[in-house]
């Protein structure tokens, strides 16, 4: 008990030197539905004047894609000076969507879009963060607009923006700060666009993945040891934020994470949508619940899960990745019971009919946030490049903010009680059960579970 108080302070210690922006509370917004996002994309795209950086996993050919990249050639036609520029995963560009039909790709959408407005420059890049998808993606967000800065997981396509009736539910942020933007900014122009591996995808030719293998392996070096450059502008006495990047296990992102669960003092709130944690992030929870404290995990529920297809449609192998995930957790409350029976762990699991759940984050007592990307899986944790925003609220300007976003959030969750209401492999649909067994009798469930 000595030592793990010994371990809260210092970590409490380390977060406190972190470099932090200053934060105006009246520059901070919590959106808390995803209508509220695609009107602030819009808004904010037809009021910038300098620049628009957007970073995103993709922005796909859809209406949604369709209504938000014309809105960025009409804003370019307004006023022909705007910068603006659009990063986007380099495999996930050029394939179609997993399990989706074989149309164009994003990229041949992109190209088109660029040829019908040929006096209009708007970049769209393709970051390689490794030379195959499956070994990493480009999973940084942010949405910069001058000095504002929306924040989100979500990507561009008609769920994530409600296009239609059905939605993709994620967390949403809008940051006001000057410092943040220009940092955030920065990094993109200087250790991202700079790197020969980096092509544009909206023109008739780009050298193919093969012809850019060597400088893939280099960039991706190069960002192992890059991180956001910016200067302390903020005490341990008021709103501030942290901007931070990484990629790798032993990564400045990785380590505030731990960082941020050691210090918990009293309750800890995490969101995931793919429970598939880090077996170090396991150890922490399961060492902070012996020392006493709350823990709260709010996951989707396996239906709720993007890759999910029902029993009654055609089965794709793409769409067992929601129930292995189930297992991970049915497997965790199973081994944290007794914690579960005595009220110290809370298991939450959204479902709102056919809509899906992409939330993640962490909350630590009333002091800490981070909002982030990160999936907080195996995955994020050592192939993807992540990025977060770290909150320090030592004051609680925002408490109003952050109780309603979790008010939200909660509101079509269930709370588990037992192991024994999540399905086990006996009820899962016939070819799900035959694929995952196959998987445990040649030892690859491992393998997959470290890559999803």
């Amino acid at each position: 008990m000595i030592l793990s108080k010994l371990q809260q302070i210092k970590t409490q210690q380390y977060l406190e030197k972190l470099a932090k922006l200053s934060q105006d509370v009246s520059g901070f917004t919590t959106l808390y539905q995803p209508e509220s996002f695609r009107k602030a994309l819009l808004d904010n795209i037809a009021k910038a004047k300098k620049y628009i950086y957007i970073t995103t996993l993709y922005f796909e050919s859809d209406d949604a894609g369709s209504d938000i990249l014309n809105a960025l050639y009409q804003a370019k036609i307004a006023r022909p000076t705007l910068d603006i520029k659009i990063m986007v995963d380099w495999h996930r560009a050029q394939r179609c969507r997993i399990g989706g039909s074989k149309n164009s790709t994003n990229a041949e959408w992109y190209y088109q879009m660029a040829i019908s407005h040929p006096e209009l420059n708007i970049a769209i890049f393709g970051i390689p963060v490794n030379t195959l998808e499956a070994l990493g993606v480009f999973h940084v967000k942010g949405f910069i607009f001058d000095n504002n800065i929306i924040y989100t997981g979500a990507s561009i396509n008609n769920v994530y923006l409600k296009q239609n009736k059905r939605y993709r539910y994620d967390r949403y942020h809008i940051l006001n700060n000057t410092q943040l933007a220009i940092t955030m900014k920065s990094f993109i122009d200087q250790c991202l666009l700079s790197s020969p591996a980096i092509q544009l995808l909206n023109q008739v030719y780009y050298r193919s993945n093969t012809k850019i293998k060597r400088f893939i392996k280099k960039f991706r070096h190069n960002l192992k040891s890059s991180h956001y450059q910016f200067k302390n502008n903020a005490t341990n006495g008021e709103l501030a934020v942290t901007p931070l990047i990484g990629l790798g296990k032993r990564n400045e992102l990785n380590k505030i994470i731990l960082y941020l669960m050691h210090c918990t003092k009293n309750k800890m709130i995490i969101c995931t949508p793919y429970f598939n944690l880090p077996t170090i992030l396991i150890h922490i929870i399961i060492k902070l619940l012996r020392d006493g404290k709350q823990l709260e995990v709010i996951i989707g529920d396996k239906t709720a899960n993007d890759f999910y297809i029902p029993p009654e449609e055609p089965f794709k192998i793409i769409s067992t990745l929601p129930y292995l995930y189930e297992i991970n957790l049915r497997r965790f409350i199973y081994r944290l019971q007794s914690f579960v029976d005595n009220q110290q762990l809370t298991i939450r699991l959204w479902k709102n009919g056919d809509n899906s759940y992409h939330l993640k984050g962490i909350w630590i007592d009333n002091n800490w946030q981070l909002i982030t990307g990160n999936n907080l899986n195996s995955r994020a944790w050592g192939l993807d490049l992540e990025n977060a925003i770290l909150i320090h609220d030592p004051e609680n300007v925002l408490f109003q903010q952050k109780n309603k976003e979790l008010k939200c959030i909660t509101n079509y969750t269930n709370i588990i009680h037992s192991y024994q209401e999540i399905d086990n492999i006996q009820h899962y649909p016939v070819k799900v059960k035959q694929l995952i067994r196959r998987l445990n009798r040649i030892y690859v469930d491992n393998l997959i579970r470290r890559i999803i």
